[in-house]
């Protein structure tokens, strides 16, 4: 007797009661079972494999799966069936295994059962810890399997989602739309890379993701997998069902026998990771609408801050902060450490109506409180140590950068040139900013470096040797010959 497990594997029972692993057209026996029950037990600890019964594991795999074979789920909700290459044939097509971008919610716990539904697949749910809060990824595995994945994998990406995301946007001054910091922009690449590893190391063939056909995610998710590997299929069940809200979603799952999460639903759609919190939704939805007091997490309110301004200082090398007060942090740990800093000052506070990469507006209410502590630094460093023509080419740039990464084009090369050139003018950009921090806004007081291009004594306006301001005339003369010269056509001269 063999459980047929639909990554090709079976658990087979021989007539001497020996637990065998069949693999490959390969049998290795393990260890003694005392019944067809403890068996069926043991296979339950694989959920979302479909399971087959077959009457003698002394076979091939090919001949095990000759034919179409009734196979039964351990959701019990459906029965599929066996192709010829050992796949289980879905409602809309065939897929193998499925990673999943899961966060526990009603969304991606529902998307489980109906990948396996419609694609016939194993599904492995990934989640990665990015910064979004210990309490977001409680008790995920559970949910993970009460909802039909054969596997969950968790990353900690939140070192390198700031060294190798953050930072980069930091250095190059990248701001959409003259305030998004580009929360959620930069955290999808870093996940969605790591979805692509987690399908290698696994070998799935196909990824799929929670984002609706409205956002800016599912470009975002969808052009890092095209990046990395065109040949994974992609998923995207928001535009493919029809479900249309939470209370469908519901009912989808009480179908299947999925637990429904039982949380409090947000009246606000949130997005959290270690740079930012979003708020869109519910009343923010109307641009004339004040957001409530109670909305914000992150941040007090500016009026209730502390009377009494804090001071930090931020060190950087190379344009990159390295350390705060004078303690060398790593990435992620300066940064959480500046989000409690500027938090409780209220600093950081966006109320921001974009222009979604997918052509509409939309209204989201921002808490970057460490990031623009940060943004700040670098800024009034840079005022030190990169000239006039530099700067204005490095914020033109900055532009650009901040609309591929918000259009999810992370790993175009044009933006990885442009990275080039970012880290090559801010090489001289060391030293150290002191900022104050009083109910919401962030002061320079102070700016520091070797590097630094400003000369007291060529800039005083006392006389020095190096600077005649008697040079000043003919260089007027000059600049404004073109305006001049205009005039003169205009009067007749």
């Amino acid at each position: 007797m063999a459980l047929r497990l639909a990554n090709g594997s079976a658990l087979c029972a021989s007539k001497r009661g020996e637990e065998s692993l069949l693999h490959e057209n390969k049998i290795s026996c393990q260890r003694k079972l005392s019944s067809l029950h403890l068996l069926s037990a043991r296979a339950s600890s694989f959920p979302g494999c479909a399971i087959g019964l077959m009457n003698d594991c002394n076979i091939s795999r090919s001949h095990l799966l000759k034919g179409t074979r009734a196979v039964i789920s351990n959701l019990g909700t459906q029965a599929a069936a066996f192709t010829e290459k050992g796949k289980v044939q879905g409602l809309r097509g065939t897929l193998k295994k499925v990673v999943l971008a899961y966060s526990g919610g009603l969304d991606t716990s529902v998307i489980v059962p109906w990948l396996r539904e419609n694609y016939g697949c194993e599904v492995v749910c990934f989640t990665a810890d990015v910064g979004q809060g210990i309490k977001e990824l409680e008790g995920l595995e559970e949910k993970a399997k009460a909802s039909g994945a054969c596997q969950l994998v968790v990353k900690d990406l939140k070192e390198e989602f700031v060294k190798d995301y953050i930072y980069p946007c930091l250095r190059a001054g990248a701001v959409y739309e003259r305030k998004y910091l580009l929360g959620t922009s930069m955290a999808r690449p870093v996940i969605a890379k790591a979805m692509v590893d987690v399908a290698r190391e696994v070998g799935a063939d196909a990824v799929a993701h929670g984002c609706t056909g409205k956002g800016n995610d599912q470009v975002r998710f969808e052009l890092t997998f095209f990046a990395l590997n065109p040949e994974l299929n992609v998923v995207a069940p928001w535009r493919e069902w029809d479900i249309q809200g939470r209370e469908d979603a519901i009912e989808y799952a009480k179908k299947h026998n999925v637990p429904v999460p039982v949380t409090k639903k947000s009246i606000y759609s949130r997005d959290r990771n270690l740079w930012h919190l979003s708020h869109e939704g519910d009343i923010l939805e109307d641009p004339a609408n004040e957001p409530k007091k109670d909305m914000y997490m992150l941040s007090v309110d500016p009026e209730d801050a502390p009377d009494q301004p804090e001071y930090v200082v931020i060190g950087i090398v190379d344009g990159l902060p390295v350390s705060v007060n004078g303690k060398e942090l790593s990435p992620a740990s300066l940064l959480t450490e500046l989000n409690v800093i500027g938090g409780r000052h209220g600093v950081g506070r966006i109320d921001l109506v974009e222009n979604r990469f997918v052509g509409m507006k939309s209204r989201g209410v921002y808490e970057t409180p460490g990031g623009t502590i940060l943004f700040a630094a670098v800024r009034e460093l840079e005022s030190l140590t990169l000239d006039r023509e530099t700067i204005q080419v490095k914020d033109s740039l900055a532009l650009k950068y901040a609309e591929l990464v918000y259009a999810g084009r992370w790993f175009d090369p044009l933006r990885e040139s442009m990275d080039a050139f970012m880290e090559k003018i801010t090489n001289t950009t060391t030293g150290s900013v002191t900022l104050k921090l009083y109910k919401g806004t962030v002061t320079a007081t102070s700016r520091t470096s070797p590097f630094s291009l400003y000369r007291q004594d060529i800039s005083s306006f006392e006389s020095g040797q190096i600077y005649d301001q008697a040079d000043a005339a003919g260089f007027i003369r000059l600049y404004g010959l073109p305006m001049r010269v205009r005039a003169m056509l205009e009067k007749g001269i």
